[in-house]
């Protein structure tokens, strides 16, 4: 199952009909890898909720609903769909929302169009769900925009953000897409922060604890002059080179000891021009459907007549 993270939303999206540009968001995350960093902004990776092994992804979420930021969009996986997660965000806090895709079992009975492909629903609550919280209501009134992206099949996804003109369908389908720069981030901490050494090497609980820590530490450090980088450059943070940045950041580590005081801001001025010409070309549009090479069974292979 991948992890939620949630994006807050511009003070001019809250005023007056515009974008939901993923700005400055933060990640919140139910495991011990989190979702580090997205192409609109920079975003801050931190060590998330942590549990014994039997606990379930949805169940170490409920303690971060409580701590997501007023005025945001929460991104999960339809693996967390649940009528009391989607209650719990809403109702914790002033204008929080939420984003995710829809099952293809999932029952709704279409309410309103609001344009192609655009639709209020409503979503029954489960009877026992109903028992066990009689606090939900009987239906939970949810945005349903259906789009197919070229070389994929059709999608749906569901939204509490149900004002058609305030959030364009257009602009929630672009901001859904945001969320798989999850794995850009994943490669960037497995791959070459930790060189590929991804076992922790801690085994006491709280020295795992102070190793995620560091970790984010020294992730979210290279993340913050990649942003000073791109504002002087003036481009998205993803158009800086992440690892190119850290090997030049790992050394000047190496030798800041040598430099004098006074002399470490010119130094550091240096670093972040150096930082500034890691420009990426832009991305290109491809297309990558999920697809196995070998179909797996549990018959034995045939290579040749019987």
């Amino acid at each position: 199952m991948d992890l939620p993270f949630a994006f807050p939303i511009p003070k001019r999206t809250r005023r007056r009909s515009a974008g939901l540009a993923a700005v400055g968001a933060e990640p919140l995350t139910p495991k011990s890898v989190s979702s580090p960093s997205w192409c609109s902004a920079l975003t801050w990776w931190r060590p998330p909720s942590l549990g014994p092994r039997p606990n379930s992804e949805v169940k170490l979420a409920e303690r971060i609903w409580p701590t997501l930021p007023d005025n945001s969009v929460t991104i999960v996986d339809r693996g967390f769909i649940s009528y009391k997660v989607f209650h719990d965000i809403e109702s914790g806090g002033d204008n929080r929302h939420w984003l995710t895709r829809s099952k293809s079992n999932l029952k709704m009975r279409v309410a309103k169009r609001l344009g192609r492909g655009d639709h209020l629903v409503e979503i029954p609550v489960n009877r026992s769900l109903r028992r066990a919280q009689p606090h939900l209501p009987e239906v939970l009134p949810t945005r349903a925009i259906r789009y197919q992206r070229r070389g994929f099949r059709p999608q749906i996804l569901l939204t509490s953000l149900l004002d058609a003109k305030k959030y364009p369908a257009a602009e929630i389908i672009d901001l859904y897409h945001e969320r798989w720069e999850i794995e850009i981030g994943f490669d960037e901490i497995k791959t070459h922060t930790l060189d590929r050494q991804e076992t922790l090497r801690s085994r006491a609980p709280e020295r795992l604890l102070q190793e995620l820590w560091g970790l984010a530490l020294g992730y979210n450090l290279v993340r913050l002059e990649m942003e000073r980088a791109a504002a002087r450059a003036k481009l998205p943070p993803c158009r800086i080179s992440y690892k190119a940045s850290l090997l030049i950041m790992r050394s000047f580590w190496l030798t800041a000891w040598q430099v004098s005081p006074g002399n470490l801001p010119r130094h550091i001025e240096a670093l972040h021009e150096d930082v500034a010409l890691l420009v990426l070309p832009e991305r290109r549009q491809r297309s990558y459907p999920r697809a196995v090479k070998i179909k797996m069974s549990n018959y034995p292979l045939k290579r040749g007549p019987a």
